[in-house]
């Protein structure tokens, strides 16, 4: 079964950051993201791979 496109609500409760955060992270980080009319939709998959490769804390002293 494939797996369904996330919500930016949806993926920023799972990754337990706020809605601007997760914006900023597809503007300056280039974070996993596809564009679907008007909204962001995300992949749970791309999203952790995304950080398991340091790409989200790439800058951030607290982590």
């Amino acid at each position: 079964m494939d797996e369904r496109w996330l919500s930016v609500d949806e993926i920023a409760e799972y990754l337990g950051v706020g809605r601007e955060t997760i914006y900023n992270w597809i503007e300056k980080r280039a974070m996993p993201a596809h564009k679907v009319g008007r909204c962001w939709k995300f992949k749970r998959q791309e999203v952790d791979a995304w950080v398991e490769s340091g790409k989200a804390a790439e800058g951030c002293g607290a982590l």
